[in-house]
């Protein structure tokens, strides 16, 4: 009896000594051994040992921790810095409502900050970048409405779209308006190359806008679709197949002769 209850608790002093180092082995240390000796259980621990890593346990002995290692962190990686369309707008430029005012070139510091684009907020400084844009192309001064002086326009709005897109990459609705843009700019656009080549050459030059050509046929490649076309190209080769074989059938039969009608004698009156 004395033996076996002597067993059984040195079993359970092991398992307790056992599951103690695998813990502190995954958190921070490694238990090197284990001895055994007249039922006292201490672990021989490899490394430095100091005083503020020692954890004692009490009949067991004691395990030292080792230090956590600093692991390099990730890099991530920087945005490109996209340059913005307002920034060849001078801030000593008058805004747009006070360039022709006279009286705004002779003003005091204070005010012409007022006037000019340094004080501007983002929405003057677009207005003054569009107008320069149409100005660009307009057919003469007081063109406001023809295709040029729309794709000017939206050019403008696509570009605005574009930089806020870059810093805000969620935001799901300008996406959509600025690919609304992109999409009626591409039409006017293409009516204007098949109307007025000369034009739409110089709109493009002007604004610095690449034009390229839309694909002549383009649809998404599914499974589904694949193997629809495939069955529909294997029944035209088989319905081709048999037409082929008919029409040879034809040229080897000959072709049915008629059976001329007996002549019967004419019989006339004298």
């Amino acid at each position: 009896m004395l033996s076996s209850m002597a067993l059984r608790s040195a079993f359970k002093s092991t398992s307790v000594v056992l599951r103690e180092c695998g813990v502190l082995s995954r958190l921070k240390g490694t238990c090197a051994s284990l001895q055994l000796k007249h039922g006292a259980f201490t672990s021989v621990t490899t490394g430095p040992s100091h005083s503020n890593n020692e954890t004692a346990l009490t009949g067991i002995g004691s395990f030292t921790i080792q230090s956590v290692r600093n692991y390099a962190r990730v890099v991530r990686k920087k945005k490109p810095v996209m340059t913005s369309q307002l920034s060849d707008l001078p801030p000593t430029m008058l805004k747009m409502e006070y360039a022709a005012v006279p009286l705004a070139q002779t003003a005091d510091d204070l005010v012409k900050r007022l006037l000019t684009l340094e004080l501007a907020s983002h929405s003057e400084k677009l207005k003054l970048k569009t107008e320069q844009l149409i100005a660009k192309v307009q057919r003469d001064e007081a063109d406001r409405s023809s295709t040029e002086v729309k794709v000017a326009i939206l050019t403008s709005k696509i570009r605005n779209y574009q930089e806020h897109l870059h810093k805000h990459t969620k935001d799901k609705a300008n996406k959509r308006w600025m690919l609304m843009a992109i999409d009626r700019r591409k039409k006017l656009l293409k009516h204007l190359r098949v109307t007025r080549y000369d034009a739409f050459e110089r709109v493009c030059q002007q604004l610095g806008i690449t034009y390229t050509f839309p694909p002549e046929y383009y649809r998404h490649a599914t499974r589904r679709w694949l193997a629809k076309k495939a069955l529909c190209i294997k029944v035209f080769k088989e319905v081709q197949k048999q037409k082929l074989e008919q029409r040879k059938k034809m040229k080897q039969t000959p072709p049915p002769t008629l059976a001329e009608p007996a002549r019967t004698p004419a019989t006339g009156t004298q």
